[in-house]
């Protein structure tokens, strides 16, 4: 128990602190960009840095979002950890997003590095979910 207990734990742990970096802070920050919880929607997240810098450094700050939710999670299954603890993996990289610990706890929505564990867990709701948000963005023209 406490063989796997510990490795759990510490994955958890480091979910949470990988999902506390925050790629649109850092990534506005290095193209001498004005930080994207000050501009914009006040939101640090793709479609804020989109609003503040284009497309393609929201493309980067989007994928980085997803493979901070996904890797964690996909280690914890390389790792054959339960399901409950693949979930909880999940969870802590997504409130790292939200609460990160290097940005004041000033963090953004989530809603990429939730789909980062998604994309894990369940490809297929995953598919299902993304299918419906790209019908509603193509019917209201709202993304976030």
């Amino acid at each position: 128990m406490i063989e796997i207990l510990i490795p759990s734990l510490i994955l958890t742990v480091l979910a949470y602190l990988f999902g506390s970096l925050s790629s649109a802070i850092i990534l506005c920050r290095i193209a001498g960009l004005p930080d994207p919880r000050t501009e914009g929607s006040g939101n640090p997240g793709a479609t804020n840095v989109k609003r503040i810098a284009g497309s393609k450094l929201a493309a980067l700050v989007l994928v980085i979002d997803i493979v901070k939710g996904s890797l964690p999670v996909l280690l914890a299954v390389l790792l054959g950890l339960s399901e409950t603890w693949l979930a909880l993996v999940a969870l802590a990289a997504f409130l790292g997003h939200l609460y990160p610990i290097f940005f004041q706890f000033q963090g953004g929505k989530g809603v990429a590095t939730a789909l980062g564990g998604f994309i894990v867990l369940s490809p297929l709701l995953t598919v299902a979910v993304v299918s419906t948000w790209v019908m509603t963005f193509i019917v209201t023209r709202i993304s976030s």
